[in-house]
């Protein structure tokens, strides 16, 4: 029997992931601190001016620096007084622990204004220094870039006193002036934004606090102050699982879910209580929470778990955290679903996997916790990395 074989072109059409645009320097970071590749994966990591241990925020605070690094892992934060232009570069001034070579939760001792328990949100704005420092559940001002090492915060949120370190300041419910687990921080235009991760919320401050323990002005993610209900009681629109970054860009306001694997987008930035988003990236809709959309492998409108933000020549750049990769959204086409355009550190939109799956490079991350662009240049916490890089736009 003869079995007839059509040559036809088959009638089942085969969709192409789309070819992405370079979102940073093919070439891969500038300056990498924290060890080379072989260093970043050894463990433990001994403290020193050039050592990281799973930082969580990196801001360059102007081009020519300073560069502040929250090295989370070793509870202190690191300052260069001028961007580093090579490869691990000591830092200058330590603060958190006595010296470069010591680690531990508020070094060990009693919690003052110039000890930290996993700080982990940084932002630099208006001359003013913000850390997130999230297990002391409060949030340290400098008001100036600090010029010695240890210098003390000049105020401090969430808390009372420096002295003090409860969740929501021991109370069995949140106020606006308490804090509980906070993860990010953002200023911008006058305003303090801070990712209250514990209570489910983002406060907002109307103007920089100049005394401790100031409440503040709005809630977004929750109806009032007193409630940390998880997605709002069903909102999606609203409620936020697990917040952990704030990027403004122009009117618009945007906060990465990093639990619900989704930035939420207000065109206008909220000036009263619970008001809800008006659009989401990451999932097809407001009810959608999960990562890669319940799938392995992600695609350009899916997200895993992403941990930072920051604006990059007219793109919203998104840290990809659990699929090691950066993602550049163009930001005059954003709708809700759009997907993204940019990408650094892995080849395509469908790929994945730390350093990808290889060795890490300098055009490699692991777990990128945060993103903070100044001018042309992105500094990245590469958390899974130990290590911290400044690498240029495309």
């Amino acid at each position: 029997m003869i079995t007839r074989v059509s040559l036809a072109p088959s009638p089942v059409s085969v969709k192409f992931a789309p070819v992405p645009s370079p979102l940073l320097d093919p070439r891969g970071a500038r300056v990498i601190l924290g060890g080379t590749a072989q260093d970043a994966l050894a463990t433990p990591i001994a403290p020193s001016p050039t050592s990281l241990f799973g930082p969580r925020g990196a801001c360059l605070c102007a081009p020519a620096g300073p560069l502040v690094v929250c090295d989370t892992g070793h509870h202190r934060l690191l300052l260069w007084t001028t961007a580093p232009a090579r490869d691990d570069a000591p830092a200058d001034l330590v603060i958190g622990q006595p010296d470069f070579t010591r680690e531990g939760r508020n070094a060990h001792a009693s919690i003052g204004p110039a000890t930290l328990n996993v700080p982990t949100g940084i932002a630099f704005g208006d001359g003013v220094l913000a850390v997130a420092d999230a297990w002391n559940h409060r949030v340290l001002l400098w008001h100036g870039i600090p010029h010695r090492s240890n210098q003390p915060a000049g105020v401090v949120l969430g808390q009372a006193d420096f002295v003090s370190g409860s969740a929501n300041r021991g109370l069995a419910a949140p106020r606006a002036d308490t804090l509980n687990w906070c993860y990010g921080v953002t200023i911008a235009d006058g305003k303090l934004f801070v990712a209250d991760t514990g209570n489910r919320r983002v406060l907002v401050w109307d103007k920089i606090p100049t005394a401790n323990g100031m409440p503040a002005d709005v809630v977004m993610g929750q109806h009032d102050f007193t409630i940390r209900d998880e997605g709002s009681g069903g909102e999606r629109s609203l409620g936020m699982r697990w917040p952990h970054a704030i990027t403004i860009a122009g009117t618009r306001c945007f906060v990465a879910d990093a639990g619900s694997s989704r930035i939420m987008v207000w065109e206008r930035l909220p000036n009263g209580n619970g008001t809800p988003c008006d659009f989401v990236l990451g999932q097809s809709g407001f009810a959608g929470g999960d990562h890669n959309r319940a799938a392995y492998f992600p695609t350009a409108t899916a997200l895993n778990m992403p941990y930072g933000m920051t604006t990059l020549n007219e793109q919203l750049v998104v840290a990809d955290t659990a699929n090691s990769r950066l993602l550049g959204f163009d930001l005059a086409t954003l709708a809700m679903d759009v997907p993204a355009s940019a990408l650094a550190a892995q080849q395509g939109f469908a790929d994945k996997g730390d350093n990808r799956w290889q060795f890490a490079a300098r055009d490699s991350l692991c777990w990128p916790y945060s993103v903070a662009a100044c001018g042309d240049t992105v500094a990245i916490a590469d958390s899974g990395n130990n290590r911290v890089l400044l690498w240029d736009a495309a």
